[in-house]
C-alpha cells in the first residue's frame, strides 16, 4: 500500500520540479524554450529521477549497482531539498506579491528576477546536500552519564558504548566501519552494545564481507560485543530505503549469523545473558519484523524472568517504544536506534513527534533509556541536523 501511494506521488513530484525548472529556465533566456535545449535536460533529469529504479533492476552484488545506487540516494536527497526550497519560495512569493503587495504580480516572471532566484535557489540546495554528504560520514562521539544504584563487586563504574543503525549494503562500507571501530576503540569500553539495523536488507549489498567482518573484529572491550536485531536486519526488497515483499513470513540472512561470529559479536535475539556474574545484558527482537516463528517474542517480563535484580540489567532493543514495560520489567539501562532522529530536518521535527524519546536520554521510572541517531543512513547519504554517533555511556554504579 505504501508503495502504491509512494510511487505516483513521487513521479507527480519529479515532474513538477521539472516542469517547473524549464519555465524557470525560460523565462532566463528565450534559447531555452527550444527544443533543441530541453529534450538533453529532460533526458538527464530522468535518468536522475529514475536513477533509484535502474539500480533496484541491476544485477545484485556488482560495482555499476553500487554506482547507481549511490546516485539514486543522493538524488532522493537533493529533491527533499529542491521541493522544500520551492515550498518556501512560493509562500515568500505569496507574501510579497500577494499579501504584502510590496511587489508586482509578475516581478518573478523577469529575466533578472528570476535568474536571480533560480541561482539562490541552486546555491542554497547545493549547499545543503553538500553539507549532508559530508556530514553523514563524519562520525561523532557523544557522552552520557548515568548512575545505577546497584553494587558490582570490584567495579566502581561501566563505560558502555552504544551504536546502531549501522545498515552496511550499498551505502554503508569498510570505510565508515572502520572510522567507526576506531573511535569506539578510542573511548576504552568495558562493553559494546548494537541497538540494530546492522545490515540493509540485502547481504548480497555488502561491498566486501570478510573486509567487514575483520574490521568489526577489531572491536575492543573488556566484556565484548553485543547486538539485537533491528526492522532492517530481515531478507526484503528495498527501494529508496523504503521494504516490500509479498512473502507471509519475514526471514534474516542465515549468512549473517556467520558473519556475526567471524566479527565476534555475540547476538542476543530474546535472550539475556549474566556477564562474568557482574551484569546482565539482554537483547529484545525487534517488535516490527520479529522474524521469529509465527512472529512470536518474550514481553520484557519473560525476557528479564529468573534475572537475579540486585545486579545491573542493561537492555539492547532497536526500537524506542515499550518504555514503562520495559522498565517496570527492572531494566536499569535500556539502548536503542532506529529512529536516525530523522536523519534530515526536518524530518527530526517529526521523529520527535513519534517517539516519547526520539534521541538523546530519557528516564522512565528507575531506567535510564537512551536513544542513539544511529551511525548509518536510511534512503540517502545525507545527514542534516543530526549526526551519525557513537554513544559513549559511564555507568556509575553504588560503591561497595
Amino acid at each position: 500500500m505504501i508503495a502504491v501511494f509512494l510511487a505516483p506521488a513521487y513521479l507527480g513530484a519529479c515532474t513538477y520540479v521539472l516542469i517547473r525548472l524549464l519555465r524557470s529556465l525560460g523565462y532566463c533566456n528565450n534559447k531555452f524554450k527550444s527544443l533543441f535545449f530541453r529534450i538533453p535536460v529532460t533526458l538527464i533529469y530522468a535518468f536522475f529521477a529514475f536513477s533509484p529504479l535502474i539500480a533496484f533492476f541491476l544485477p545484485k552484488a556488482t560495482q555499476i549497482r553500487r554506482v547507481m545506487q549511490l546516485i539514486g540516494s543522493y538524488w532522493f536527497g537533493v529533491m527533499l531539498y529542491t521541493l522544500l526550497i520551492i515550498a518556501i519560495s512560493q509562500l515568500v512569493s505569496v507574501l510579497l506579491r500577494r499579501v504584502f503587495k510590496v511587489l508586482p504580480r509578475d516581478f518573478f516572471r523577469k529575466k533578472t528576477a528570476n535568474f536571480v532566484c533560480l541561482l539562490l535557489s541552486f546555491t542554497i540546495i547545493a549547499s545543503v546536500s553538500v553539507y549532508g554528504a559530508v556530514n553523514a560520514r563524519n562520525i561523532k562521539v557523544n557522552n552520557y552519564s548515568v548512575s545505577v544504584n546497584k553494587q558490582v563487586e570490584g567495579i566502581d563504574s561501566l563505560n558502555v558504548v552504544l551504536i546502531a543503525d549501522l545498515h552496511m549494503g550499498y551505502s554503508i562500507g569498510v570505510d565508515h566501519i572502520k572510522q567507526m571501530v576506531e573511535k569506539i576503540n578510542a573511548q576504552k569500553p568495558d562493553l559494546v552494545c548494537i541497538a540494530g539495523d546492522i545490515y540493509d536488507n540485502d547481504f548480497d549489498a555488502f561491498e566486501n564481507p570478510d573486509a567487514l567482518s575483520e574490521e568489526l573484529s577489531k572491536l575492543s572491550s573488556t566484556y565484548g560485543t553485543y547486538a539485537c536485531w533491528g526492522n532492517h536486519d530481515v531478507n526484503q526488497k528495498i527501494l529508496g530505503g523504503f521494504t516490500f515483499d509479498n512473502e507471509p513470513i519475514i526471514e534474516h540472512d542465515s549468512r549473517m549469523n556467520d558473519f556475526l561470529k567471524k566479527a565476534e559479536i555475540n547476538l542476543l535475539a530474546d535472550e539475556t545473558v549474566l556477564i562474568d556474574d557482574k551484569f546482565y545484558v539482554s537483547g529484545r527482537v525487534d517488535g516490527e519484523k520479529p522474524a521469529t516463528e509465527n512472529n512470536i517474542r518474550k514481553t520484557p517480563e519473560e525476557l528479564l524472568d529468573g534475572t537475579d535484580k540486585s545486579k545491573p540489567v542493561f537492555m539492547i532493543y532497536h526500537e524506542p517504544d515499550e518504555l514503562a514495560e520495559i522498565s517496570e520489567a527492572g531494566t536499569d539501562l535500556l539502548l536503542c536506534g532506529h529512529t536516525h532522529d530523522g536523519q534530515i530536518f526536518p524530518a527530526n521535527i517529526i521523529t520527535a513527534l513519534k517517539w516519547e524519546n526520539s534521541c538523546g536520554y530519557l528516564k522512565k521510572g528507575d531506567m535510564h533509556n537512551i536513544v542513539t541517531s544511529g551511525l548509518g543512513v536510511w534512503g540517502p547519504f545525507m545527514r542534516v541536523g543530526t549526526d551519525a554517533e557513537i554513544c559513549s555511556i559511564k555507568v556509575k554504579l553504588k560503591p561497595n
